[in-house]
């Protein structure tokens, strides 16, 4: 027989519970409820509706014992509203309570309850009595317990409901003496979550939520699947200075204390939501849609404190096994972690059927390994698949027992770009210096790297000029290589500045080069001398100016140039191409770099997409334009370096001419030091890869 009302807004109605309690005769109901939770997550690019019906109770006795024994004292004047034929006031009692009274709106009910502990219990009060409208006198009692009776009177937010809980807590605040508590036991579902915070604490009572996981263990044990449950203690002062607002969701830290009602209210629909796909993952496997995506926040932080990715192996029956892996500070931008392609290379090599991949938000500090992974064991327990309980069965694997190191030098604000950092890193015992934009928080912009010079017997870190972070620079570099002469005062024209790296590179490696970059962001300009070492004088000059434009007037004005480089990102997505931006690739704009070339020159592209058409389309419009294309697409990475000239060569030719430049190119940095043994290119690499457009 279904016990259970057919539509929700019966739990508030006493016809229903007269009802239920009749059928149920002396069996224990501890609130079962049934809800139903529409999440909608998006993730990976695909969007999924999960629907979950939970048959769930709030707790027993003994997983609610420890909260009792902490807000309620012996000597407490009791009252506990809605008690149905709950075993908590017997429980209490049993424990050596004893100013305890129970209501309850249905007669029956408190027949049945007077009746089982006339004898045995006979302090045990049972009244029959609507707890909106409560006969007892003001200050009555010092604590008030509702074990899911709010959550049975709000079923929904009709003005009506919210007429009957506004009486309900003006009784509550009523009956309540100074420094009396109201304890609420309560799934807080949004609408029930937001009318407990707009009422108490502007009505001079401290408010804390407390999450109960002793009742979440005992559920997931028995029924397979949880759902948090809390427990809200708002505690009434006559005068209480000032809006006290705190939270206890784990065990041993002291209540943490936030600044606003949205703030309570944020964190605990995130503990619903992370419970929610929590009870998902240990249901299904996400191998169909790449991995799923968690941010973990501490109460109150702005910030996350870790992201991580579950993945999962495809086709998977049995016994699973499952681990996680702690990504070291620094190495979250590496292709292995920082793309969804890497990362399932990660679980290919860490040989589980699941996987946590865990980065390290760099908002924050970490002491150790062993406090990262004490941090982090019930939340990976958390999302395990079915079957894995114990925390011994959940191993951490990272690439070392080092959580790694980065330090922020300076945090900034770009008018066109966004938020940004220059942080530092350590990586096989080499400091780097990054630029990350922290819009896109997984892609280093500049990276250089430090080396110590000890000057009067004091350390400095300084840049090192022959470091080239991205390989695609090597390869633009080899193109710049082949337009000018190592000997001649050649100029060249570079669109984007970034850190300044290849600006640095090449004006190290050609000390009669000069080099004009055009930069629109003047913060750029500054980051990249303060930070990454550009040296400006007559042979470098940054010009801050719109890219497009700059080159549109310069052919206007019939200005040459040995080599024009487009190095810039685009900030729009959605395209299908990061760099250059759509609008730099028009015909107009192809046109105006062709005519500011001298007779030889060289338009060196760093052409990122992955889509295959546009690629195509790019270098088509290109071939329209210039003689001689030749392009290198660089392994491992999705950058490819398009070299054009508008000069007609033939393809061997042309290649010899590349050929020649990347010699030069070497010959150069190693004159100059620039380049470890352990930096230089793969010249027979670049030539077989190097592909002739006809």
């Amino acid at each position: 027989m279904n016990l259970l009302p057919k539509a929700h807004e019966e739990f508030s109605q006493v016809e229903y519970w007269n009802t239920f309690f009749k059928k149920r005769g002396e069996k224990t109901f501890e609130w079962y409820v049934l809800f139903m939770f529409i999440f909608v997550v998006l993730i990976v690019s695909y969007m999924f509706i999960c629907f979950f019906f939970f048959s769930f109770r709030y707790g027993e006795y003994p997983e609610l014992c420890n909260v009792f024994h902490k807000y309620i004292r012996v000597k407490d004047n009791i009252l506990i509203v809605g008690c149905g034929n709950s075993t908590v006031s017997m429980c209490l009692y049993d424990a050596g309570y004893r100013n305890i009274t129970n209501i309850d709106i249905s007669y029956i009910v408190i027949k049945q309850m007077r009746d089982i502990n006339a004898s045995i219990r006979p302090d045990l009060i049972y009244e029959q009595m609507d707890a909106t409208q409560m006969t007892y006198s003001d200050d009555s009692f010092s604590v008030v317990l509702d074990k899911g009776t709010l959550d049975a009177l709000m079923p929904d937010t009709k003005e009506g409901t919210k007429s009957t809980i506004n009486k309900y807590f003006k009784e509550i605040t009523r009956v309540l003496r100074n420094g009396g508590r109201y304890i609420c036991i309560s799934l807080l579902q949004e609408h029930i979550l937001r009318e407990l915070v707009s009422y108490f604490p502007s009505n001079g009572f401290m408010f804390r939520i407390v999450r109960c996981y002793e009742v979440e263990v005992k559920t997931q044990i028995e029924e397979g699947s949880s759902i948090p449950v809390f427990v809200v203690i708002a505690t009434k002062f006559m005068n209480l200075p000032q809006t006290i607002l705190e939270v206890v969701l784990t065990d041993g830290p002291p209540p943490k204390r936030l600044s606003s009602a949205d703030d309570i209210i944020s964190v605990i629909l995130s503990v619903q939501q992370s419970a929610l796909i929590c009870n998902s993952l240990q249901k299904r496997s996400v191998a169909d849609i790449g991995e799923i995506s968690l941010d973990l926040h501490r109460p109150d932080d702005k910030h996350p404190r870790y992201t991580i990715y579950v993945l999962d192996q495809p086709r998977i029956r049995g016994t699973k096994s499952y681990a996680a892996f702690i990504v070291p500070q620094g190495k979250e931008t590496d292709w292995l972690f920082s793309t969804k392609e890497g990362r399932q290379q990660v679980l290919k090599s860490a040989e589980r059927d699941r996987l946590a991949i865990v980065t390290l938000c760099r908002e924050h500090k970490f002491e150790s390994w062993d406090a990262i992974k004490n941090e982090l064991e019930d939340c990976i327990l958390n999302l395990a698949p079915e079957g894995l309980s114990r925390k011994n069965d959940i191993p951490f694997l990272s690439l070392g027992s080092d959580v790694g190191v980065r330090r922020t030098c300076y945090e900034g604000k770009s008018d066109l770009s966004g938020p940004f950092v220059v942080e530092e890193i350590e990586r096989d015992g080499t400091e780097f210096r990054r630029l990350i934009f922290l819009d896109n928080p997984y892609v280093v912009q500049s990276e250089a790297r430090l080396i110590a010079k000890s000057r009067r017997g004091k350390i400095k870190k300084i840049i090192d000029p022959g470091f080239l972070a991205c390989d695609h620079h090597m390869y633009m570099s080899i193109g710049v290589s082949s337009a000018i002469s190592s000997k001649e005062c050649d100029e060249i024209m570079i669109i984007g500045l970034g850190g300044g790296n290849l600006c640095t590179f090449l004006y190290n490696c050609f000390p009669e080069l000069k080099i004009l970059a055009v930069e629109i962001d003047e913060t750029m300009l500054k980051v990249a001398t303060d930070y990454f070492g550009l040296i400006l004088d007559n042979r470098m000059k940054v010009e801050i100016a719109d890219g497009i434009q700059f080159i549109k007037e310069s052919a206007a004005n019939e200005k040459k140039y040995k080599a024009i480089l487009f190095d810039v990102d685009s900030k729009d997505t959605t395209v299908g191409i990061s760099c250059p931006p759509k609008q730099f690739l028009e015909m107009s704009v192809i046109k105006s770099v062709a005519k500011c070339l001298t007779y030889d020159g060289i338009y060196i592209l760093n052409l990122v997409s992955r889509d295959q058409n546009i690629k195509k389309k790019v270098k088509s419009d290109l071939r329209s334009i210039f003689k001689s294309i030749a392009c290198y697409s660089v392994q491992d990475e999705v950058n490819e370096v398009i070299i054009c000239s508008v000069n007609e060569t033939d393809s061997a030719e042309w290649k010899d001419k590349l050929q020649t430049a990347a010699l030069i190119l070497k010959e150069q940095v190693s004159t100059r030091r620039l380049l470890s043994n352990a930096d230089m290119f793969d010249l027979s690499s670049f030539m077989e890869n190097l592909s002739i457009e006809s």
